[in-house]
């Protein structure tokens, strides 16, 4: 008989920014099914996305708790966490900062232009969401897992471009159709390759503590609402000749959110269909 308490997250309190989003909703699922106390956080929450993404039963199992929170803002992610240690008696276990923006190929031509034409307020933008609040969360609960003395786990949702460069001819058929051409933009890349060595400092600076940081690098997520084309030259590129599911890395979250990692930090786990081996 096999013993899964290496892999066990049962009663682990646990944080999902971008909870209720494309793979957030999947690692939030996962925590709850393995019985973790998991705390969503995001800038919209409301009951009727709740119910719709995660069924009636979320809003009301005391294991789920929701909060309206802005990464970017200190004093929302304390009123959060503050709210939490009062409903679960402890400090987090478990943060994954999942939440960011992206430039998808449906982007309007002002925000997926030249490089030379790239609007300043756009790259701050995306900066400051999937960076400065990477920082920001890791800040604010780090020091509350600090302050009980019990060590945790973060995980820090990246990209494969936030290790090799977009591919710019994936998406050079815009032009073709449309006469207005796609550029993948330089900002998420900047800021996804940011993470890493954020997560590297951390690792570094909380490793006597008992805080682990890790940095999971995904690669394209299947959207129904990605355009056939695209989807076929993405896929062309992959050595697995597919984008991968939205599920598809729970069972890395779960591998670094337990005991299975204890002598894991400072990492960079990829899971790419192969993407990063041509």
């Amino acid at each position: 008989m096999t013993d899964d308490k290496l892999f066990s997250v049962e009663n682990k309190i646990c944080i999902v920014t971008g909870g209720l989003g494309q793979i957030g909703k999947n690692f939030v699922q996962e925590l709850w099914a393995r019985g973790a106390k998991v705390a969503v956080w995001g800038r919209t929450i409301n009951d009727e996305r709740i119910a719709k993404t995660l069924g009636e039963k979320a809003l009301t199992d005391p294991n789920l708790r929701f909060y309206s929170v802005d990464i970017n803002k200190k004093d929302t992610l304390n009123a959060a966490l503050d709210d939490m240690q009062a409903a679960w008696g402890d400090a987090p276990d478990v943060l994954v900062n999942n939440a960011g923006i992206d430039t998808q190929p449906s982007a309007p031509p002002e925000v997926s232009g030249p490089f030379e034409n790239f609007p300043e307020e756009v790259f701050r933008e995306v900066v400051d969401v999937n960076l400065v609040g990477t920082f920001l969360a890791c800040q604010a609960v780090g020091a509350r897992m600090i302050d009980a003395g019990k060590g945790g786990s973060i995980i820090n949702i990246g990209s494969i471009y936030g290790m090799l460069s977009p591919i710019q001819d994936i998406y050079a058929y815009k032009k073709e159709l449309t006469g207005v051409p796609f550029i993948k933009p330089v900002a998420y890349s900047a800021a996804k390759s940011g993470i890493y060595n954020l997560t590297r400092y951390l690792a570094t600076y909380w490793g006597k503590k008992g805080i682990r940081d890790r940095k999971i690098s995904p690669a394209g997520v299947h959207r129904d609402t990605q355009d056939e084309t695209f989807q076929a030259n993405f896929c062309a590129r992959m050595p697995m000749g597919r984008m991968s599911q939205e599920n598809e890395y729970n069972g890395a979250l779960i591998f670094l959110a337990s005991q299975a990692s204890s002598f894991m930090t400072g990492s960079n786990l990829v899971i790419d269909g192969g993407w990063t081996a041509w």
